[in-house]
């Protein structure tokens, strides 16, 4: 009975993590779009909903904490509800830099952006979709998939350093446009974090599944 208490309890965390990446996923989507399109409305929506994100974190680490517990378990168990508590935090992080976007937005107000965006949008794409494969690697325990993942982080690095020096350039050659692209650069500087989180999901992932923290890098902040 104890065993079959623990499972349930697993398998309802673990659910309840993917519906919390879902949001994030949806938050971090929603904040680049409010800012490419300028919808002041939209971006303060994020920041309003960042606060369910915080909470339902705190909840799932409390949780994870709660059958730690009550029911001490061992080996791969105590793993999985390690990782729990670890993705839970690295998630309401994530939140984080999807509400500092839509921060940025409101600061730029009703200015509209120096340049269309293209690579900002292309990393948040690519940033949402490491985030979505690390959590079904979690689901699927594929090791595989989460060493696919880590190395991923590095098309995201690649797009910053792009939007970095084009950023750059603008302020250079003109002046005024400096605070514009300070702004865009703090964007961008949040997705690139947001793929290091997921890439820390990813080496969770694969702690949870061979117990060792060797050729896992799990020190990203």
């Amino acid at each position: 009975m104890m065993r079959t208490n623990l499972a349930t309890g697993l398998n309802r965390l673990t659910t309840d993590l993917l519906t919390v990446g879902g949001m994030v996923d949806k938050a971090l989507a929603k904040a680049v779009d409010a800012l490419k399109r300028r919808d002041l409305e939209a971006s303060s929506q994020v920041i309003r909903e960042d606060d369910l994100i915080d909470r339902q974190c705190e909840l799932l680490e409390e949780r994870a904490i709660d059958l730690i517990a009550s029911h001490q378990p061992m080996a791969r168990d105590l793993r999985r509800l390690i990782t729990i508590v670890h993705v839970a935090e690295e998630l309401e992080r994530m939140g984080d830099y999807a509400e500092g976007i839509a921060k940025i937005s409101l600061k730029m107000g009703e200015e509209p952006t120096l340049k269309p965006l293209i690579d900002i949008p292309r990393m948040q794409e690519k940033s949402s979709d490491m985030l979505r494969r690390s959590l079904d690697a979690m689901v699927t325990r594929d090791t595989i998939e989460a060493k696919a993942v880590r190395e991923a982080d590095d098309e995201v690095d690649d797009l910053y350093d792009q939007v970095y020096h084009e950023l750059l350039t603008y302020m250079l050659q003109d002046p005024s446009t400096i605070q514009r692209a300070t702004y865009l650069l703090w964007a961008a500087h949040d997705l690139e974090r947001v793929a290091d989180r997921a890439t820390n999901i990813a080496e969770r992932v694969i702690y949870q599944e061979t117990g060792s923290l060797n050729g896992a890098d799990l020190s990203r902040n």
